[in-house]
């Protein structure tokens, strides 16, 4: 069972609360953050992507980005742009995208509690990422930004969050990609009780769903800050971070798709020839092709598009790994025909996030960027879940959530203190 509790969040008033939030550090370059930020004081990418104040050039993790960004959220206490809450409370956090909605509860998980394995995981992380965000939250002495995790629906607390939306929320806006975003308060001592114990009692475990690099860098810092103080507890702010809990049900997972730089070698003619021994070939001509069903993709190659359907013995079903069609591609396909051994690492191989379209892959192959694309059907839930109960980890690049937690709306401090 899972320890969620409530924390007296940083937040900003409600009529700067869209000009406060933004996307997660990790789905821009520091161009683009610059031009989200542009006109936006307040944003929290002065703190997230500090580098967009620093002179043109400076490293990313460098220390003068890592104290431009104490500095700016200084700044942002100072001004009142962040504010913190009087009590622990809990946070309701519904997003509406494209007329679907899911609703999570903000709460501060415990460290010691991934490390246990009782928040699982189902990706590797990079080191390189990992660091950047542990020094950040040193840096900071707050998490800046929620890890989004999973948990199987539990009724007693859908019940909870039901009731608690039948009141004024606290933010009400749409962001610029058209996601809704919505956010009550839970801060009522027995209902907050009460929250708290349905997770110890009813969620035996939680799953990350995206933020891998801040969840493992939040347990080491936990690890780090309680090495330090002669008087730990457990109890302490640094021994938790902050998550968004959404039960399973109301998740939805995107496809994410491959594009390749070049053929290994081949020719067109002898590609299709080799690929045409693992997969039943059909060219389906000019117009977009998305799989519909699982162990079935969609290739873009010259112009064309293609209906991949995998054959028999490529794919093992009563396999958690083997059963994923990014398993049925990079065995088959990536690495036995187009040579690509090492997806994490290799530069002849890059990844598109579903939310972008299958034009997207038509581009990047049609400017000559790319030699050839692939569609994937989408993971799903029950995909993940077993896959983490099992222990097993998925293939790098395999899941894309959406839509994306929006940054600024809440902060929780990493410090000594003790919220009772």
């Amino acid at each position: 069972m899972v320890m969620v509790r409530p924390f007296k969040g940083l937040r900003p008033p409600k009529e700067i609360a869209q000009k406060v939030s933004c996307l997660p550090y990790d789905v821009m370059n520091s161009q683009e953050a610059a031009q989200m930020a542009e006109g936006k004081e307040c944003s929290l990418l002065h703190i997230t992507r500090a580098e967009i104040d620093c002179p043109e050039g400076t490293d990313i993790h460098s220390e003068t980005v890592y104290n431009k960004a104490v500095e700016n959220f200084k700044k942002a206490q100072a001004k009142g742009w962040l504010q913190q809450d009087a009590t622990p409370s809990y946070y309701v956090y519904e997003q509406t995208m494209d007329g679907r909605k899911q609703c999570g509860i903000v709460g501060a998980a415990a460290c010691a509690e991934y490390k246990k394995g009782l928040i699982k995981k189902h990706e590797l992380t990079r080191p390189d990422k990992e660091e950047d965000r542990m020094v950040l939250t040193r840096y900071l002495g707050a998490n800046i930004e929620p890890v989004f995790l999973a948990y199987k629906a539990v009724d007693e607390i859908d019940a909870i969050v039901d009731n608690a939306k039948k009141q004024t929320p606290e933010y009400d806006f749409v962001s610029e990609d058209g996601v809704g975003h919505t956010l009550w308060l839970i801060n009522d001592k027995e209902v907050v009780k009460r929250l708290e114990n349905l997770f110890l009692t009813k969620v035996e475990a939680t799953y990350v769903a995206d933020g891998h690099h801040r969840t493992a860098a939040a347990g080491r810092i936990g690890e780090e800050f309680a090495a330090r103080n002669s008087n730990h507890t457990g109890r302490e702010n640094y021994n938790f971070f902050m998550a968004v809990h959404f039960p399973d049900t109301q998740l939805h997972i995107m496809d994410y798709n491959r594009v390749v730089r070049d053929l290994n070698g081949l020719s067109k003619d002898e590609f299709l020839a080799k690929l045409s021994e693992v997969m039943n070939v059909e060219c389906v001509g000019a117009k977009e092709y998305r799989p519909q069903c699982l162990h079935q993709f969609g290739m873009y190659l010259e112009g064309q598009w293609y209906k991949l359907d995998a054959s028999e013995g490529t794919y093992d079903d009563s396999d958690p790994i083997k059963v994923l069609d990014v398993s049925v591609l990079s065995d088959n396909v990536l690495c036995t025909i187009l040579g690509i051994e090492d997806l994490r690492r290799s530069t002849r191989i890059d990844f598109v996030g579903g939310i972008r379209g299958l034009g997207e892959l038509k581009r990047r192959v049609d400017s000559g960027e790319m030699k050839v694309a692939f569609a994937m059907y989408p993971v799903s839930m029950k995909q993940l879940i077993d896959i983490a109960d099992t222990g097993n980890i998925m293939p790098p690049k395999t899941t894309w959530f959406e839509p994306k937690l929006r940054s600024g709306l809440f902060v929780k401090k990493v410090d000594n203190d003790i919220e009772e």
